[in-house]
This record gives C-alpha cells, sequence and structure tokens, in this order.
C-alpha cells in the first residue's frame, strides 16, 4: 500500500468528495438505484442499466455544476484516503513502495471505475490527480513553487501564504523570498587536438602540411553535406571520391599509416564504380568526358542482347552475303519468342536490298521462312493488313535452350533500335545498299562511350569485321567510305589488320558501348 508522509498541517480544510454509485435494485430483476453520498440527493430507482448509467452521469454533472472552484487551502482528499485511488504494482518482483508526496495545485479531478459502477469527484491536489487512471480535471487553481521547508535547516512550519495564490494540498507554501546563489564558475573551454572529421576517422589539428588538412575538413563537411540532399547527384559523388582518394593518400604519405592508404583506394575504387552506375543511368558519358548522349539502348544489358542478335544473325544465314544476313538480322528481331510476327513491304523495301522479292523467296525455299501468303502478297501488304510470317528455328521447343535471353518487353526495342540504324535518313539519302546498312549497325555494337570503334579506341580486328559484314576488302572500303561521306563515321582508317577510327556525333545515339 502506499505510504503517506506524516507531519500534515492543522489549519487547512478537508477537500471536498461526493460519489455516485450505480447498484442493482434487486436479485432477479434488471432494475437498478442510483445513490449519491451527498445527504440531501434522493435515491433514484430506474428500469434499466443503460438508463440508471445516464441518469448517475447526469446527477454528477449538476452536482459539478454548481459546485464552486476548488479551494486554496484545501487539504488533499486523496491523501485523507490514504491515497486508495492510486494503482499499485503487483506480482512475485513488486518493487518496494516509496512514500507517496502530495503536491500541485489544488484541482477538481473526477474519475471513475472501468465497469461504470460509481463515479467520484474530489479537491486533491494534481500529483494525486495524475496519478489516478482516467481521472479528467475539471478546475484548478494556481501553483506556486515547491516550498523551501525541506531543505536543511530550515523550519517545518512557514508562514501560510496570501491570500488569492495557489499552493500544495499537502503543506503550506512559503512566502517568496530571494535567496543569495552563488554565480558559477567559469570552466575554460579545452581545444580540441582535431580540426574536423572525415570518415569516422577525426582530422589533427596539427596535420602538416595545412593544405592537407584543410583539403580533409572541407572533404568531410562536403560528403555531410551531400548526405542532406534530396536527390543523388553521381556526378558530383564521384568528383568528391576521387578528391577522397587523393587526400588520404597523401595523408598516408605524411604520417604512414596503412590503414589511411587502404582507406583512400576504397575510395578510389566507388569512384570507379559510381561513374559506372552514372553510365548505366544516363547510357551516355560524364560531363568532364563530354555531354551526356540520349542513346536508344540505355543499359549495358540491352548493348550485349543487340550485340548477340548480331552475332547470332551472322552465325545462322541460311544464304551468303550482307543482303542475306541483314534480312535474317531484321526478321530475328520480328520473331524472337515466339518464332512468328508480322511483316509489311516497307519493312523489305527500306532495307536497300537489290532484289527483296528473290531474296524472300531463296529464303522461303531453304526452309528457313514461312510465310502466310504468296512473296508478292508480302510486298504489297501495308500496315492495315499485314502478313504473318514464321522462323521455325526461332519456335520456341521443349528441349533445348532458347538462343536469347531477353525478355519479351525488350524485344520492340530492339527491333526498333536496328530499324532505325539501317533506314537512318542519311543512308536512305545516299541510296546505300544493304553492305553499308549492314556497316552501321556493326560498328554501331563496337564502340566505346566516346564513340571510338573498339571496346578501348583500340578499333576492330578485319577478321572480326568480315565476320559482322562478308563482303571482300574492296566493297568493304567503299562502304566504309560511303559511311565517311555520309556522315556517319567522323573518322577511319582502314588497314590490312583492322579498322579504327570514332562515329559521328550524328550516329552516337545509335551506338552500343562495349566494355573495356
Amino acid at each position: 500500500m502506499t505510504q503517506i508522509l506524516a507531519g500534515e498541517p492543522a489549519d487547512r480544510v478537508l477537500g471536498r468528495r461526493w460519489t455516485v454509485r450505480l447498484d442493482s435494485a434487486g436479485r432477479g430483476s434488471t432494475a437498478v438505484r442510483v445513490s449519491c453520498s451527498r445527504p440531501s440527493c434522493a435515491e433514484q430507482r430506474l428500469p434499466s442499466a443503460t438508463t440508471g448509467r445516464a441518469a448517475a452521469i447526469a446527477h454528477l454533472k449538476a452536482h459539478l455544476k454548481v459546485a464552486p472552484a476548488p479551494r486554496i487551502d484545501a487539504y488533499c482528499a486523496c491523501k485523507s484516503d490514504n491515497c486508495r485511488a492510486h494503482p499499485q504494482s503487483s506480482g512475485p518482483h513488486r518493487e518496494p513502495v516509496r512514500p507517496w508526496r502530495c503536491g500541485g495545485a489544488v484541482v477538481l479531478a473526477v474519475f471513475g471505475d472501468r465497469e461504470g459502477r460509481w463515479w467520484q469527484a474530489m479537491e486533491c491536489c494534481s500529483r494525486c490527480a495524475a496519478a489516478m487512471p482516467g481521472a479528467k480535471i475539471i478546475a484548478t487553481t494556481p501553483a506556486t513553487p515547491e516550498p523551501a521547508g525541506d531543505l536543511p535547516g530550515l523550519p517545518d512550519r512557514l508562514p501560510a501564504s496570501p491570500a488569492g495564490t495557489g499552493q500544495f494540498s499537502d503543506r503550506p507554501t512559503a512566502t517568496p523570498g530571494r535567496h543569495q546563489v552563488p554565480e558559477p564558475r567559469t570552466v575554460l573551454a579545452r581545444r580540441r587536438p582535431w580540426a574536423g572529421k572525415i570518415a569516422r576517422r577525426f582530422i589533427p589539428h596539427d596535420l602538416r602540411p595545412t593544405a592537407l588538412r584543410d583539403e580533409l575538413v572541407e572533404l568531410g563537411n562536403l560528403f555531410r553535406a551531400y548526405q542532406q540532399r534530396d536527390q543523388p547527384d553521381l556526378e558530383l559523388l564521384a568528383g568528391l571520391q576521387e578528391r577522397k582518394a587523393r587526400a588520404f593518400t597523401a595523408w598516408a604519405d605524411a604520417t604512414g599509416e596503412d590503414t589511411l592508404r587502404q582507406e583512400g583506394r576504397r575510395a578510389e575504387q566507388a569512384a570507379q564504380a559510381v561513374r559506372l552506375q552514372h553510365r548505366q543511368r544516363t547510357g551516355g558519358t560524364l560531363s568532364s568526358e563530354g555531354p551526356p548522349v540520349p542513346r536508344l539502348l540505355t543499359t549495358p544489358a540491352q548493348w550485349e542482347h543487340a550485340r548477340t542478335v548480331l552475332a547470332y544473325a551472322a552465325d545462322h544465314a541460311p544464304l551468303p552475303g550482307p543482303e542475306a544476313q541483314l534480312l535474317v538480322l531484321m526478321l530475328t528481331l520480328r520473331t524472337a519468342h515466339t518464332g512468328t510476327g508480322n511483316l509489311v513491304g516497307q519493312d523489305l523495301t527500306g532495307l536497300g536490298l537489290a532484289d527483296p522479292q528473290d531474296l524472300v523467296e531463296r529464303l522461303a525455299a531453304c526452309g528457313w521462312l514461312t510465310l502466310s501468303g504468296s512473296v508478292a502478297d508480302l510486298l504489297a501488304s501495308r500496315p492495315d493488313n499485314p502478313t504473318a510470317i514464321t522462323v521455325p528455328s526461332l519456335v520456341p521447343r521443349e528441349e533445348g535452350m532458347y538462343p536469347f535471353t531477353f525478355s519479351k518487353k525488350l524485344r520492340p526495342k530492339l527491333s526498333s533500335w536496328a530499324q532505325k540504324v539501317v533506314s537512318d535518313r542519311k543512308l536512305r539519302k545516299a541510296k546505300d545498299g544493304a553492305a553499308t546498312r549492314l556497316l552501321a549497325l556493326t560498328l554501331a555494337a563496337w564502340t566505346d562511350h566516346q564513340g571510338c570503334i573498339g571496346s578501348d579506341g583500340q578499333g576492330i580486328a578485319l577478321c572480326d569485321l568480315v565476320i559482322g559484314v562478308p563482303v571482300d576488302s574492296g566493297t568493304l572500303r567503299r562502304a566504309i567510305d560511303h559511311l565517311t561521306a555520309t556522315g556517319w563515321l567522323a573518322e577511319a582508317d582502314l588497314t590490312p589488320t583492322g579498322l579504327t577510327g570514332r562515329v559521328s556525333e550524328h550516329a552516337l545515339p545509335f551506338t552500343c558501348p562495349r566494355s573495356p
């Protein structure tokens, strides 16, 4: 049970308290009776608990409406009842209860039990009211600070507070007075032995050279500012990581700590990873290497899938020559995943083929292509009435693996990329043939991020180029000259061992950069 401190003042009046109860009127009956602890209130009998509960609440509200405000000199009614309204801890690990001390302003509080059988209003201290579960404070008096009577050397009884001021309900308040409080002693601030922080490391203030210390402090501030950004900036982050790598390497040289050198290597690797991530997101280059390129195929995975289809067409073309290989490539992109697709005459006439009808007939005769109608119907078909085609070798089968791993959603994008390359306006105006257009597709898949031919700008070997464009050296040179004249190639140098050069700015959006 909660213990109460003794020694209450004798000049206090007991706080008011009244209770409204709801009890059964008799066994076997639904009637209830409402009683009040005030002697002047008569008992009420009602037919049900619902109406009785409503009447009890209304009766208590009527008392509160006419009740005067809490009295300043009232003694806590809760404490006079040994604070039984406070919750008590229970269980095997019950902690010892500390003595309870009332305090705060005198308030008029209302609370009841959870079952709705009784409601009680009382004048008590604010501490007791706060400790009662579900208690509601109706009115209060202003409180004054805790008296200094508990301090050592002061008397237990102090003069009563003036009228009109609030006081604690368990003891009188002291008359306000000034006490001499010594001023706090000033403590000299100790200078920190570090100038900043970066990567969970403190930067010593005596680090030399001073330029290195200032660079580390600035980098730490920049990294913390970057973490507060709403949107990531990979270009900025890559630059910060490169600066961090150089600064930590210099820090390791100045102090001889190998851990700093390792941190610098990790920062350098992080910078490379961020740059690669930036290229994958934008499909272009960083601003330090040139403006971003809005490529048709934007990710390295899409670039690899495009090269896979080019290699498949070169290996599985049933007829020799660049025209057959170009047509096989375009039809493969149209029918991938299902082996079937739709084709119109414009798709064939826009490839620069010398005799589209003869080439389609030969592909159908060898069994590589199946048409739903005649070749003449295919050439005359329009987008509103396409011709259905089937490539039996691309029809999925249960046994064996399919040659392509890209998704069905990516297939139209790859097909659109190839169609835009071979039907580019520069190639159309020059009326280039199938060999030139196939060479443009092959070179678009053999460039780096800056547009230089080859994975690292070293060019493409002649043996690999002939596989992608099956022509003799004379036809290959003429095709290269046509691409240079039309502005597809900015530079080109064909040697007996390979081809080096660079595609033009016009052709950069069609390129699929190769990794070094």
